[in-house]
């Protein structure tokens, strides 16, 4: 059995990521017209000189040549619902392309037959690339070794590193114990055997905290900026019967810096890895204005989560609107693929 110094109960455990679903889905919880996406005009080109079939979306990351720059955001794993919800995801990954964050592992830290829920799900979607996901927290106390051992039966491309210490504030018990976060972080970049990403949960990056990451080893940073979901909102509901962070939460439900913002604290500075956009992120223009200001991968979360609800074939067609929307983006200010919108200024 692997330690754990933040063990929580399986039953507590499941109650609470199954409750982060259907609250998550709720309108209330987000942050909607903050993430500064308003702000950001791609500059129209009235003669395009290309055919709009001949657009193409395909990047490279994470030595892999990918379809497209979209991935779906690491969101639930651990009840039963999460199961069904993940199923559904990996079957529309693998047939788009698009990579897949996976929900947190931690219970597995604690919890042997947790990893059982996505061998099974490797077994049936061998070809859908997955990134794994474990909390600052919890890295703190697991040693790089045990971190490859739950990698291991996913075949994990990479892995998320999610900090969240809004969330973990107003979650009733939460982990908020995160005295020496980067020197661990330091530590699994050096020794790990697949690449790091630091992800926010929604509050984003300032230019300082991106400064004192660049020197570790870090792959990327996915900057999941205010303007989608917000978990302190969510914990807050959740936390009925705790009126400290009841209260808080209202006080602090705005709290974080805005997509936009986090991705412009990114410029003039020179960064030694990848920057990837999540954060209220709703449409293919949306995305094209997140590569525009040089985001590599874009990260999609409660719009997949809506669609996983109803069945893969949804997920499948929100997928392809989004591919379609993109497409259009490029043919609309004049440029045939990803490189081209990044490399010459297109926005204002």
């Amino acid at each position: 059995m692997i330690k754990n110094s933040c063990k929580e109960p399986l039953a507590d455990f499941a109650k609470r990521k199954a409750e982060h679903i259907q609250i998550a889905l709720e309108d209330k919880h987000q942050t909607t017209g903050l993430s500064g996406l308003d702000r950001i005009k791609l500059i129209h080109e009235a003669l395009p000189d290309i055919n709009l079939a001949e657009i193409c979306i395909k990047t490279q990351s994470l030595n892999l040549e990918l379809p497209s720059p979209f991935l779906v955001s690491s969101m639930t794993a651990g009840h039963k619902q999460g199961e069904k919800i993940n199923y559904a995801i990996a079957k529309a990954c693998e047939q788009t392309g698009w990579l897949m964050g996976i929900g947190s592992q931690r219970r597995q830290l604690y919890d042997n037959e947790a990893i059982l829920e996505w061998i099974e799900l490797r077994k049936n979607f061998p070809k859908v690339k997955l990134i794994g996901n474990i909390g600052i927290a919890q890295l703190i106390t697991s040693s790089h070794e045990e971190i490859e051992k739950i990698l291991a039966p996913i075949q994990a491309e990479a892995i998320f590193v999610h900090s969240n210490p809004l969330q973990e504030c107003i979650q009733p018990a939460g982990t908020t114990e995160y005295k020496g976060s980067l020197s661990a972080l330091t530590h699994l970049c050096k020794n790990l055997n697949v690449p790091v990403i630091l992800k926010e949960t929604g509050c984003g990056f300032s230019k300082n905290t991106l400064l004192r990451l660049n020197d570790i080893g870090l792959y990327a940073v996915d900057i999941s900026g205010l303007g989608g979901t917000h978990w302190g909102r969510i914990e807050g509901t959740r936390a009925k019967n705790h009126p400290l962070q009841q209260k808080a939460s209202k006080v602090f439900e705005d709290w974080g810096i805005s997509t936009i913002d986090s991705i412009l604290n990114t410029h003039a500075l020179d960064l030694k890895y990848e920057i990837w956009g999540s954060g209220g992120i709703r449409s293919g223009l949306d995305a094209a204005k997140l590569i525009a200001l040089g985001s590599k991968i874009i990260g999609f979360a409660k719009p997949i989560l809506q669609a996983a609800t109803q069945s893969s074939g949804a997920i499948i067609e929100y997928m392809r609107q989004i591919e379609f929307e993109l497409k259009i983006a490029l043919f609309c200010t004049g440029h045939g693929n990803i490189k081209s919108l990044q490399e010459n200024k297109s926005w204002e």
